[in-house]
């Protein structure tokens, strides 16, 4: 989770100095008709006493940008000056633009990747872990914890990733890196801990003794060590990363759009299941799909060697 500290500081020297996101105020909203997906969704509020409220929305969405192609969103973090390093206004706009993609009916598969030479330095000191330790910043929900996204993410790592950077790689389903990427979660060097999923999504993706050496001793790992791990999918030359991206969520996207949501919930959902209750859940989605329009769709396709034209219902 964390960021750079002091001695990082003469590599951001061009950032913007404003304050640490004040700003803004999150409260969560329980929604009853979206407790059983998405137990929580997000309100913003603007301090009364702000004067630059409409600055911040414009600044938070500048730092994360959001680009539909077709069923494609490509979601973007956009502080290159910084190493993407993560304030409270990326933070922020990464919820928004995640709940934007998840509510979407049209989108099917998200990438996110990052501006320039690093993926994300990781977490701001300054901008955002001593406001969330203090009180004055209130983080959303996000896909490191708090946001469940059924459709399918993927990470493209265009360089080094850390801390926070890592975590957010993490919660996407499918990662692919760039051949200068590089994985660190440096955390305990700073007298802390990955605190956005690292602890807990890293153990159950590689052996606990490689966890526990990339967690306790910070050291980065390279790109084509991450492939031999198994933690990522693919490493491709720099200039591969977005079109590789896209050809796998093009990929995807050919599939039927219910079943590969249904199938990502039953794969997160039973981690924490025993496997009979998963093979219950996985049931019950299987079931389900059998009714859908989509299998019909499928079958009728396959009957009439076509492509099929899913609706994803």
């Amino acid at each position: 989770m964390p960021a750079g500290d002091a001695e990082d500081q003469d590599r951001t020297k061009g950032e913007d100095r404003r304050g640490p996101g004040s700003c803004f105020h999150f409260r969560q909203v329980m929604q009853p008709w979206r407790l059983a997906l998405y137990p929580y969704s997000i309100s913003t509020e603007f301090h009364p006493s702000c004067h630059w409220s409409n600055d911040c929305r414009e600044a938070s969405m500048a730092a994360v940008l959001y680009d539909k192609e077709g069923p494609i969103v490509t979601i973007t973090l956009n502080r290159p000056e910084a190493l993407n390093r993560i304030d409270s206004e990326i933070f922020t706009g990464l919820s928004r633009a995640m709940e934007d993609f998840r509510d979407d009916p049209e989108a099917i598969v998200g990438i996110v990747t990052a501006a320039g030479d690093a993926f994300s330095d990781g977490a701001h000191h300054q901008k955002l872990l001593i406001p969330w330790r203090d009180g004055s910043f209130e983080p959303p929900p996000s896909i490191t914890r708090g946001l469940n996204i059924w459709k399918p993410l993927i990470a493209a790592v265009n360089g080094p990733a850390r801390g926070g950077g890592v975590e957010i790689a993490l919660a996407c389903d499918i990662r692919i890196l760039s051949e200068r990427a590089t994985l660190q979660l440096p955390e305990v060097g700073r007298g802390l801990i990955p605190g956005w999923g690292g602890t807990q999504r890293l153990p159950r993706m590689v052996s606990s003794a490689k966890a526990a050496e990339m967690i306790f001793m910070g050291v980065p790992i390279s790109a084509d060590e991450a492939y031999r791990l198994g933690l990522v999918n693919k490493v491709v030359p720099p200039d591969l990363l977005l079109p590789t991206a896209k050809e796998w969520g093009l990929k995807i996207c050919e599939k039927g759009p219910l079943a590969v949501r249904r199938a990502k919930e039953a794969m997160i959902r039973g981690r924490e299941m025993s496997l009979e209750e998963g093979l219950r859940l996985e049931l019950a989605f299987f079931e389900e799909v059998l009714r859908s329009e989509d299998y019909r769709e499928g079958l009728q396709a396959l009957a009439e060697q076509r492509k099929p034209k899913y609706k994803g219902r």
